[in-house]
């Protein structure tokens, strides 16, 4: 039994699957009291959150005795003091870079204030083990032999595993996971996992918990008191089971949006989602990136619901395309800037749903602002009819296409007609009328930008207008884009790396940083009212890899 039992271990922290442990195991106790932490101590950490995808370091100050704590993110790019020493019922403040359109990563400070119905705590990054029980076997973790604590906490269909590896021989915290499990659904809801290291009692000098001198504090820029609690103090949420602010924030965000599920378990799914999302925004935030993320109508999806909504796949191949000749370019004549939304050659954004659409999107917009360039006219096209007679030239409707296939179709069948003409868009499949519509708009030509020459992209949006493009719409990151300049590190730019039809519809810089302006078709709640400005450092997501226009007849 005894090996059986550490071999279970043994493969429990390989894994990291610490909910369900086997009820011989739970019955297995010795007697021992939990340890209790110092009452000053500073401590370096890393918080993993699996779900959200994010690893996020930290470091812990606290000083119970004084009623003050510290705690900083990311090597210090963003810090949180809670003092409950100060002012009635105490007060929270947050350190951080804030980029406006006025200024690029000023350190600011912002402060939020107890109230009687809401006291600000000082915060212990260790967790208080009350109620835990010592298993009568050690564990091994970082070639350190430690004493393993566990709680179970079962609440209606949540069942709530915490375990604790203490060394025993100091004392010191070593890792801390929480598993969640929901009968109602069925699985793991959620799960968090804390290393701690550096584990000191030393004196943690005064000057460590004041906010830096001159600097004034005021409160946050935007509404959501649930939402600024968590940005002042983080790890509440992980080390003191505090998640109220998820709740009030989840019933803000159906109200915003409309939303209403079937039943419960849908409900306790979309909940789920929302708070893996809202844990990935605000991480993402604390680490000081040209752009920001926000709550949007995507915020309650899964990650696989997320990539559901591309539907672009590149084909390698000129496809009948004409070639463009950037030597016949005046390059005295591209504008430092552009932005065609201003010049009327860009019609409204538009929501493609759960619709893996988008290359009717990009297509259509590079088609529109060409018209507008030759007519003088902003007509909105339709994308629906794209969707539902396109399949000949081999795209798939709702799941997936390619721009240059719908080309070659529009040019077949002798145009593309108006959305007035053939009907709202649909978000689904549906019957093909295009025998029975009067096109509006037709196609002599379609070009390819050369690939990957940013160069070549920039004299094409600035003579020839919006241009359909491919990226890279993988990462989660992009979904609940807000504003500023979007770089991700992981982000693909070859060929294969494209799955998402997009509208470039300008260029600039912002605060020294050169951008794409590009529309997107996932509502004006996502982005910048619909719009993202992506980075052109190396080409980021492939915004230049596959760029097309047409020439219309």
């Amino acid at each position: 039994m005894a090996n059986a039992v550490r071999m279970y271990y043994s493969a429990l922290f390989i894994f990291g699957a610490v909910c369900a442990l086997p009820q011989e195991m739970l019955q297995v106790k010795v007697m021992d009291q939990p340890p209790t932490w110092g009452n000053v101590y500073s401590v370096q950490g890393n918080l993993q959150l699996p779900y959200a995808e994010i690893q996020e370091p930290f470091a812990g100050f606290y000083d119970a005795p004084n009623k003050r704590s510290r705690i900083d993110y990311y090597g210090g790019m963003v810090q949180t003091m809670q003092r409950a020493d100060m002012f009635m019922y105490g007060s929270s403040y947050k350190i951080a870079p804030l980029t406006t359109y006025q200024q690029r990563n000023v350190m600011s400070c912002f402060q939020v204030n107890g109230t009687s119905g809401s006291t600000v705590d000082i915060q212990n990054v260790l967790p208080d083990l009350s109620g835990f029980q010592k298993q009568s076997l050690q564990d091994i973790v970082d070639g350190r032999a430690c004493d393993v604590w566990v709680l179970v906490d079962q609440q209606g269909h949540k069942k709530n595993t915490y375990t604790m590896w203490v060394d025993p021989s100091d004392n010191s915290p070593v890792r801390y996971i929480m598993m969640g499990f929901d009968s109602l659904l069925g699985s793991h809801y959620d799960k968090y996992v804390i290393d701690y290291s550096q584990y000191n009692t030393a004196p943690i000098p005064a000057s460590t918990f004041d906010p830096p001198q001159g600097m004034t504090c005021g409160g946050f820029p935007g509404p959501g008191s649930g939402e600024h609690r968590v940005l002042s103090n983080p790890i509440m949420e992980y080390v003191s089971h505090h998640d109220n602010h998820i709740t009030e924030m989840f019933d803000q965000f159906k109200s915003k949006h409309g939303k209403v599920y079937g039943h419960e378990k849908e409900h306790a799914q979309r909940m789920h989602n929302f708070r893996q999302n809202v844990r990935f925004i605000h991480s993402k935030n604390r680490q000081g990136l040209t752009y920001r993320l926000a709550v949007n109508h995507l915020t309650d999806l899964s990650r696989a619901e997320l990539k559901m909504r591309n539907g672009y796949r590149h084909t390698p191949g000129d496809h009948g395309a004409q070639v463009f000749d950037k030597s016949k370019v005046n390059r005295a004549s591209v504008p430092d800037t552009i932005d065609w939304r201003i010049l009327g050659a860009v019609t409204q954004v538009k929501d493609q749903g759960v619709c893996g659409s988008c290359w009717s999107f990009g297509t259509v917009g590079t088609i529109e602002g060409a018209y507008f360039l030759k007519t003088g006219y902003r007509v909105r096209f339709s994308q629906q009819q794209l969707i539902d007679c396109s399949w000949g030239e081999g795209n798939n409707g709702c799941d997936g296409g390619e721009d240059f296939r719908s080309y070659n179709y529009i040019m077949k069948v002798g145009g593309l007609t108006s959305e007035e003409q053939y009907g709202q868009y649909l978000a689904q499949d549906a019957f093909c009328h295009d025998n029975a519509t009067e096109p509006v708009v037709k196609i002599k030509s379609f070009t390819n930008v050369t690939s990957m020459d940013q160069e070549a992209l920039k004299m094409a949006i600035a003579n020839h207008g919006p241009i359909s493009v491919g990226i890279d719409a993988s990462h989660t990151s992009l979904s609940f884009y807000s504003d500023g300049v979007y770089y991700e590190p992981k982000c693909g730019s070859g060929p294969d790396d494209l799955d998402h039809a997009v509208l470039a519809v300008g260029y600039g810089t912002l605060n020294g940083e050169k951008y794409w302006l590009v529309k997107n078709s996932w509502s004006t709640y996502w982005g910048n009212d619909g719009y993202v400005l992506m980075s052109q450092k190396d080409n980021n997501c492939g915004v230049a890899t596959a760029p097309t226009f047409v020439t219309l007849v």
